[in-house]
């Protein structure tokens, strides 16, 4: 009885941090979201309110198209960088340490890169004008969105990066020496033994890069303020100008539709990975 407690009591302060700070105010959220600002229950109200909303639907599909591209690349160049790494040993130390260094960095330096790269005058437009081109401004342009998504990869991959090296560690290197007398080479040992072995890790790696993918709002804000350009206004700016509106009616059914497309979301990618 005391083993099959333990780990319980190491889990539960922070259990019950969680509780305290995270569940009991979403509670209080989901009550929110059921009532006018005002006071007074209104149904499903607010729901509808938010659903037909032009910026809330442009902001939704902006961070879905934004996760589905961003989700992929993550992970495929993570895992390739955390392959080559690995297989170098001892030697790889100071490679995951340089990997590290864009998670150091604040978003206002991220945000001062960004606008010293991109701005109508940067350092990318003078290298566009000095080869003949015409300077443009990337941040009121599509092409935003895709200064966003490098953003977001190369301040993630090297955190993943060291994520899928911690999944490779636990593969016991006995299991790649009798491939290697079996004959099988490199190729053969990544798809058969590397991959599988490291999938329970990558769901919960997916799990972690597709909450962090709604963290990007920071950067995108400080760049572009509270109205970017459309193709990078996501739902964290839908949120933000609900609050400096006092909207809370529609901030609360907009967070629970959120929590709820969320948790749908890591439940059937649960499934999935059980069902494989």
């Amino acid at each position: 009885m005391k083993k099959k407690y333990t780990g319980y009591l190491f889990v539960l302060p922070h259990f019950l941090g969680v509780c305290l700070f995270l569940l009991l105010p979403f509670l209080d959220v989901v009550r929110r979201a059921f009532l006018r600002t005002a006071g007074g229950f209104c149904g499903l109200e607010n729901f509808k309110t938010v659903v037909f909303n032009e910026a809330f639907r442009l902001a939704a599909g902006n961070t879905v198209k934004f996760t589905l591209v961003c989700l992929p690349l993550l992970l495929f160049l993570s895992l390739l960088l955390a392959v080559l790494v690995y297989s170098m040993g001892k030697a790889a130390g100071v490679l995951k340490n340089c990997y590290l260094v864009p998670m150091a960095i604040p978003a206002a330096c991220v945000a001062l890169l960004w606008k010293l790269l991109f701005d109508s005058h940067g350092l990318v437009n003078g290298v566009v004008t000095s080869l003949g081109g015409r300077a443009v401004d990337w941040m009121n342009t599509g092409s935003a969105f895709w200064v966003l998504v490098g953003s977001y990869l190369w301040k993630n991959t090297g955190y993943v990066m060291v994520l899928w090296i911690a999944a490779l560690d636990g593969i016991p290197k006995t299991v790649y020496e009798a491939a290697e007398i079996d004959g099988a080479g490199r190729a053969a040992a990544f798809f058969y033994i590397t991959l599988p072995c490291i999938r329970p890790a990558a769901f919960t790696i997916a799990v972690f890069s597709f909450l962090n993918s709604f963290k990007v709002f920071r950067e995108a804000y400080l760049v572009a303020g509270n109205y970017p350009h459309e193709s990078i206004y996501l739902l964290q700016h839908v949120f933000n100008n609900w609050f400096l509106s006092l909207s809370v009616d529609k901030m609360a059914a907009g967070a629970v539709l959120l929590g709820l497309v969320a948790g749908a979301a890591v439940w059937a990618l649960q499934r999935a990975w059980e069902r494989q």
